[in-house]
């Protein structure tokens, strides 16, 4: 699921302190380890900024997902040179930094740090390096530690009503697609202990709702504070006694990690969103088999089945790749056939990337660009019709959403609804009472439909 986040906290910066810019791109973990990376900063004098314009120090937490994140990121690059401060340092970290390495100081000799995403609890010892060695020497950590990066990471800050946290990194499925498991390593999960810690933490700053992260978030398994190993379903269950905390959610799922306690959560903890990502990538076992999924469509169909039996109003989200290596026309349309068997609330579609050092950028059956475009362009009006049409079945009809801020005109709040959809409110009172609302869980009568989203009046 593929954003793009640049971090904004200080609108002023405090005298004395330096410039600090961190961009994210990719997933919702990078999020998570953009913030972090600013906490750790804050206490060597570096506060967070909104614009690379004069900043000292510049991080790009980079995703190496597709060949275009990449481009994207050297593109930023030269581009920032140009108004960052005389002496500023640019850091590269995240996927891209771990995949290239040194070889980024070639393409873009304005860089002076390089770091992958398990050495980023090191950006104040690498920033101090480079202060002292400015211009006269390139740092470069891609080690591949155990998770030492959260026992280094400092107290989270609240940044809103809702937070990301990480509880799993790493993969050991090795998707003959993906890059994940040479860039994040193999799957490694927090102790359940220090996870609760963190989200109580959270709750004591205002957080109302938790999103917990991983590769694969429901291959959990991490110890709690009585020494009692939890698995996602199980941590789920302790972060719901914690007081403040009202909504739990977490991505990304995959399907040969599911089991009964991950069907029954649902059904069992109210605080359990009825959101549910669950990739499956094509709808044709021919396709899911050269990409090393090592399952097939009827197990995923039966995975959503028995979701549905528990919580029949369970949003259901996917991820699908078109053009991957071999596929076929009939291919593609078993996949559009899944898209609308399972009617997603909503998904994501992208046309193959090959990444270098994958299985499936060595093969020879690969897909021309222009038939991937075709696909991807007649996938993506399938889910956006699946989108649509499940956010029809909500207009005329009561729901909750928790108020993340202040809407585009006066008047207006939005948040999300428990199914994760965007939700506009009308709301009455003055500014200071609509901005008490923020953080709030409010009942709303939904009033109609956009594309994406909902717009509803306050009950």
């Amino acid at each position: 699921m593929p954003v793009l986040i640049q971090h904004a906290i200080d609108s002023e910066i405090p005298a004395g302190m330096k410039r600090l810019f961190v961009k994210s791109y990719g997933c919702q973990m990078n999020v998570y380890d953009g913030l972090r990376m600013a906490e750790l900063m804050k206490p060597h004098g570096y506060a967070l900024t909104d614009t690379y314009d004069g900043a000292d120090l510049v991080v790009l937490n980079t995703c190496h997902i597709r060949e275009k994140a990449d481009e994207k990121v050297f593109s930023d690059i030269g581009r920032m040179k140009k108004v960052t401060a005389d002496d500023a340092i640019i850091a590269v970290g995240g996927c891209t930094g771990q995949a290239l390495g040194a070889d980024i100081f070639k393409r873009a000799q304005q860089v002076q740090v390089v770091f992958g995403p398990q050495s980023m609890h090191r950006l104040p010892e690498f920033v101090e390096r480079a202060t002292r060695h400015h211009g006269l020497s390139r740092i470069v950590d891609t080690e591949l530690p155990e998770l030492q990066k959260f026992d280094a990471l400092p107290t989270p800050g609240a940044y809103g009503p809702t937070a990301f946290v990480t509880i799993q990194e790493g993969c050991d499925k090795f998707c003959t697609y993906c890059v994940v498991p040479y860039t994040r390593g193999p799957e490694l999960s927090r102790s359940a202990k220090d996870v609760v810690k963190e989200v109580q933490i959270l709750a004591e700053q205002g957080v109302r709702e938790v999103c917990l992260l991983g590769q694969n978030v429901n291959a959990y398994h991490g110890v709690n504070a009585a020494g009692k190993e939890l698995t996602l379903a199980g941590l789920l269950k302790e972060l719901a006694q914690i007081n403040g905390i009202e909504r739990l959610r977490f991505t990304t799922s995959h399907p040969n990690n599911m089991n009964d306690e991950m069907f029954n959560i649902f059904a069992e903890e109210e605080k359990v969103m009825p959101y549910f990502h669950l990739p499956v990538q094509s709808g044709s076992n021919k396709i899911l088999a050269a990409m090393n999924r090592n399952h097939t469509v009827e197990e995923y169909l039966s995975h959503v089945e028995r979701l549905r039996s528990v919580r029949p109003d369970i949003a259901m989200s996917g991820d699908f790749i078109v053009g991957f290596p071999g596929e076929t026309e009939e291919d593609y349309l078993q996949t559009l056939s899944v898209i609308a068997e399972v009617g997603y609330g909503t998904a994501y579609g992208f046309a193959y990337s090959p990444r270098p050092g994958t299985p499936g950028a060595a093969l020879s059956n690969q897909v021309e660009e222009a038939v991937k475009k075709e696909r991807l362009a007649g996938m993506l009006a399938a889910i956006e019709a699946c989108q649509e049409n499940f956010n029809s079945t909500f207009v005329g009809k009561e729901t909750t959403v928790l108020v993340e801020g202040p809407g585009d005109q006066d008047g207006l709040l939005k948040g999300r609804t428990p199914h994760n959809i965007s939700c506009t409110i009308a709301v009455s009172g003055d500014a200071e009472a609509q901005t008490q609302l923020i953080g709030e869980i409010v009942r709303v009568k939904v009033t109609s439909q956009r594309k994406f989203s909902l717009h509803g009046e306050q009950l």
